[in-house]
């Protein structure tokens, strides 16, 4: 396959917005952009679901089972969601579920459920499903205080888990960054031998103000 899997260094850290303006940028490219994700909880909560910005952005007529083949309502890490729906998630049917988009596509983009060591079962983690793709990391992460030691972190265990990590994507990134900030991309990208991209707060409904996110020198 080619393509990425974007995770984050946890929950509510850009990692959709990461793998929504990837997906935007690869399509706009003339790419044939399929977008993945192996469990999608939270559908309770009023807004648009991660699984059709990821279409949305992708340009993609991909269905939502197509797309995100567990599903839940409550907000939970997907495997106690799964369990609250009677249910376990199965990682044979989410690595046929990725193979499957990518065979329709020329790229794939697959975004993970909050952070690496996020159980999908109780004895596959989304590190272990991000190792079976064999695809690229991104890591989506805050600018902010404490973003080194969480993203180092995550780096730390990705490359533990055999992950290749492409890049480390700081969002949002203020048009005047702070002191604090610009330390921040320099010394993750220092400790962590990582490179290290930014992106601005945008607008979600206007994709004609989304930033594009070049994904050559990944």
């Amino acid at each position: 396959m080619r393509g990425f899997f974007v995770t984050g260094t946890g929950t509510e850290v850009g990692k959709t917005v990461v793998a929504a303006v990837l997906a935007r940028t690869l399509a706009s490219s003339g790419e044939r952009v399929a977008v993945f994700k192996p469990a999608v909880t939270g559908l309770d909560e009023p807004g648009e679901t991660d699984h059709a910005l990821l279409r949305r952005a992708a340009g993609s007529e991909q269905s939502d089972e197509e797309i995100a083949p567990y599903r839940y309502g409550p907000p939970a890490s997907p495997h106690l969601a799964a369990a609250q729906a009677g249910e376990e998630i199965d990682p044979e049917r989410l690595r046929t579920g990725a193979r499957s988009a990518a065979a329709s596509a020329d790229v794939l983009v697959c975004e993970g459920v909050g952070g690496l060591l996020v159980p999908l079962s109780s004895s596959y983690l989304v590190r272990d499903y991000a190792a079976d793709l064999e695809l690229p990391t991104i890591v989506a992460a805050s600018p902010g205080l404490g973003t080194i030691n969480h993203t180092l972190l995550t780096l730390e265990s990705a490359r533990a888990g055999g992950l290749s990590v492409a890049a480390v994507v700081l969002t949002p990134w203020a048009e005047e960054p702070s002191a604090i900030e610009r330390s921040n991309r320099e010394t993750i990208e220092d400790l962590g031998q990582v490179r290290v991209e930014v992106l601005p707060q945008f607008d979600l409904n206007a994709p004609e103000s989304w930033p594009g996110l070049d994904p050559s020198p990944f």
